[in-house]
């Protein structure tokens, strides 16, 4: 059975730090990209970081950029988000998903959410100021 499973979630004070976990099972974890994306209330779901399991290579949104960071176990089957010097503007649910490395590379891959067709079921993350 294919599972995401994603975790870490919680309320934290602006400018602290978060590490979400996504732990993966039924497909083969290291042919996949594995993409973060959050939907804030209100807002549209969008993809703010991606690796690619293959070679390693890591993408960020700006919104992101230099705060956040994407690493990868192959030993756990297991993607992290760390996520420091946290905004209340950070504040939403976070996803993982995983797709089959359709794409060129993993900046193009997270950007075509359709085509992830693995999802976790979600972590919250509030951050208050």
């Amino acid at each position: 059975e294919v599972q995401l499973q994603t975790s870490g979630g919680g309320l934290v004070q602006a400018g602290g730090s978060l590490k979400l976990s996504c732990a993966a099972s039924g497909f083969p974890f290291d042919d996949y990209d594995i993409g973060w994306f959050r939907q804030a209330p209100g807002k549209e779901r969008e993809g703010i970081s991606g690796i690619r399991n293959r070679d390693g290579s890591t993408w960020y949104a700006d919104s992101v950029k230099g705060r956040f960071t994407i690493s990868s176990d192959s030993a756990k089957n297991t993607v992290y988000l760390q996520m420091n010097s946290l905004d209340p503007e950070d504040t939403a649910v976070y996803y993982c998903a995983a797709d089959n490395g359709w794409a060129s590379t993993i900046a193009q891959a997270v950007g075509v959410m359709s085509a992830f067709g693995r999802w976790g079921q979600g972590t919250l993350v509030t951050v208050s100021s």
